[in-house]
């Protein structure tokens, strides 16, 4: 385990054993980008991820970043949330900057992320639109199986 900061009572890290995922997995599946998400499938992208906890003075979760990278060329930074009792105090920008502060310790030349809603946090951090878009290309499942299947309908 690696504590990468400490702030008013709060603290970064990288050790997976400490995160509760519980409180993950309701976060994720209320979200808009994986509303619905199994919790099977949140435990997977956990142990195959870099993850990073930022936890409160209680020491009980209060943020979560992910990252899937090679440690050297790329690295998406996904699943980046506070919990809303921890807002309005910085928090989601100084998780984002001690993430990108290991990628930068690591060499990783690329960072992607998508966000509906946070571009302006994201620019702080040195973000903007796609150097060249028409390069990048996406391929989406239909109907992802990570997702609970939607109730059915009795009428």
């Amino acid at each position: 385990m690696t504590v990468l900061a400490r702030r008013g009572g709060y603290e970064i890290d990288d050790d997976r054993h400490r995160l509760d995922r519980d409180v993950i997995h309701r976060f994720l599946t209320a979200s808009y980008w994986s509303t619905g998400i199994r919790r099977d499938a949140v435990d997977r992208s956990l142990a195959r991820s870099d993850c990073y906890g930022l936890y409160g003075p209680d020491g009980q979760q209060a943020g979560f970043a992910r990252v899937v990278t090679d440690a050297v060329r790329f690295a998406l930074l996904c699943d980046v949330f506070v919990l809303p009792a921890h807002r309005g105090r910085g928090l989601g920008r100084w998780i984002v900057a001690a993430v990108l502060a290991e990628l930068d310790s690591m060499g990783v030349s690329r960072v992607i992320l998508g966000t509906a809603d946070a571009h302006d946090l994201y620019r702080q951090q040195g973000f903007s639109g796609l150097a060249d878009p028409g390069r990048m290309m996406e391929r989406r499942h239909a109907d992802p199986m990570w997702r609970d299947p939607a109730p059915a309908h009795s009428g």
